[in-house]
């Protein structure tokens, strides 16, 4: 498994951590991430995996892009992300492959959800975001009486933040410390 994290592969993984650094400052300064970026990211991904050579690398990288870029590409259908995050964490699945990227983008999840609830109470529109998010629940819940756009529209419209989140930010840290735990668990 390419996550077993020894000496070697932990600083295999230099590339992917420092790109993911670059990424995050770019993102929490343009709230963007360049496209040379992701797709740079995840063709070294692919080389590493190629040049590894070990039997089913290819296929786990393959599928670690499949599986990351899946998972936030429903997210970005009702724009809840941007297509950059889509493409970052394909990227990031290509460097760990599906199961790791999967957990990855549940720990970017609680993480983002914190930085969310910190920035709202920072600006005192703590309310506003609990507001909006049961409004938006409550259009998602009933889209089938609402239609699909509505939704969207209800959840673009639903803005509790002054300035949307840098994924990139949350994302580094969950990947830091994914391999930090796999590392520490022994795999």
């Amino acid at each position: 498994m390419i996550l077993t994290m020894t000496q070697p592969a932990l600083i295999g993984l230099a590339p992917l951590i420092t790109l993911l650094f670059v990424a995050a400052v770019i993102d929490a300064r343009q709230r963007r991430i360049p496209n040379w970026l992701s797709f740079g990211l995840l063709l070294a991904g692919l080389g590493r995996a190629i040049a590894w050579g070990s039997s089913g690398a290819v296929e786990h990288a393959l599928l670690g892009v499949l599986v990351g870029g899946a998972i936030p590409l429903v997210l970005f259908a009702i724009s809840a992300l941007g297509g950059g995050d889509v493409k970052l964490l394909a990227a990031v699945g290509a460097w760990i492959g599906p199961g790791p990227v999967l957990t990855v983008f549940c720990v970017e999840a609680i993480l983002g959800m914190a930085i969310v609830l910190v920035q709202a109470a920072a600006q005192g529109r703590l309310f506003t975001l609990f507001r909006n998010s049961a409004i938006i629940a409550a259009s998602f819940a009933c889209v089938s009486e609402v239609g699909l756009d509505h939704a969207v529209q209800t959840g673009k419209s639903c803005r509790s933040v002054n300035r949307p989140l840098p994924y990139a930010v949350p994302l580094l840290v969950a990947v830091v410390v994914v391999v930090w735990m796999s590392n520490f668990a022994g795999r």
